[in-house]
């Protein structure tokens, strides 16, 4: 007599499939499925936004996210379609410099609408988020790079000419996260004052950027000089004590109008890092009282003053920006 047939029950058998995936993995099979979509949205925002420039300091306190507004509001008065994505989880201040304190985003269709500032610029940050402004954002690395992916792989950008990305200070998780997740980044904009220790910061930044494999477009001094302009008898010379020890002597011209900058934070530094590193030196932002002013108003200098001294220095840095993405990599740090 023949033997029975023995019918032998696997994971992989009809059996045991018509039973459906577990609660646990059918978890991971949409975790998976998001993050490929995420990863898809991430390389068409790369070919819908032509130029994308990171902002950059090895030290808290030295203007960047001033210079990274400026830089946008500056691009956008030229003309540019631009957007702001602030990175700085914990610390998120561009909404309130760009008028959007207490604004909320806008979601349809899972996706996230920027809102839009000054100028039209468009903003995304984390500050859109919380419910308080006071409230502390305490997260742990996974979840604050978890975020940060999604603002930029679930975010509504549209086509833009420029992306400027404000991060926090120092080198670390941010950077690296966003130097992995969005195509084609230009190169780093690195912020530093006068000063020595904002120096040996930026100085870690530019290395920093051989590990992300990112050029560096070049470096802006913040904070370089505070001009001070007044009256006095016509031709008339006086002095005046200096930071440092120094005396300037000045003179007032026929009409009696005078003017002198005081280097409060040292000067020249910023360019003898670019020079010590070679890397280009895009210009010095002045030491301008109207910077706070504006920050907390929410109305930026370049857009309260557009022919002010400070927006002409800030155009200048944004030209300085232009003519190195034009000649390429020929202009910043070769990574090899």
């Amino acid at each position: 007599m023949a033997d029975s047939p023995v019918t032998i029950t696997t994971p992989g058998s009809d059996d045991a499939a018509s039973a459906g995936p577990s609660p646990q993995e059918q978890k991971q099979m949409e975790q998976a499925y998001a993050q490929m979509k995420r990863k898809m949205s991430m390389e068409e925002i790369g070919r819908n936004i032509k130029h994308k420039i990171m902002v950059l300091s090895g030290k808290g306190g030295v203007g960047k996210s001033t210079v990274s507004t400026g830089l946008a509001l500056s691009l956008a008065q030229q003309g540019y379609a631009v957007g702001i994505l602030d990175i700085d989880i914990t610390g998120p201040n561009v909404p309130k410099m760009m008028g959007l304190d207490g604004r909320r985003l806008h979601v349809e269709n899972k996706r996230i609408h920027p809102a839009q500032g000054h100028l039209g610029v468009k903003v995304i940050s984390m500050a859109f988020l919380l419910e308080d402004e006071d409230t502390p954002v305490v997260w742990r690395g996974p979840i604050k790079l978890g975020a940060i992916q999604q603002f930029i792989g679930d975010v509504e950008w549209g086509e833009l000419d420029y992306l400027v990305i404000d991060f926090p200070p120092g080198t670390s998780d941010e950077p690296l996260t966003v130097a992995q997740s969005l195509p084609d980044i230009d190169g780093m904009v690195i912020v530093t004052t006068p000063q020595q220790v904002a120096l040996l910061d930026s100085r870690k930044s530019i290395t920093f950027s051989e590990s992300l494999k990112v050029p560096v477009i070049g470096v802006v001094e913040n904070m370089s000089g505070f001009t001070v302009s007044g009256t006095a008898s016509p031709g008339s010379e006086f002095s005046v004590a200096a930071p440092g020890g120094k005396t300037i002597t000045t003179s007032a011209d026929g009409e009696g109008n005078f003017s002198f900058t005081l280097d409060i934070f040292k000067e020249g530094g910023g360019k003898s890092t670019a020079e010590e590193f070679g890397v280009p030196f895009l210009g010095a932002l002045p030491f301008d009282p109207g910077f706070v002013r504006g920050g907390d108003d929410g109305v930026h200098r370049i857009v309260s003053e557009p022919d002010g001294p400070s927006a002409v220095a800030f155009s200048k840095v944004v030209a300085a920006i232009l003519d190195q993405l034009s000649d390429g990599s020929d202009g910043g740090l070769e990574i090899i």
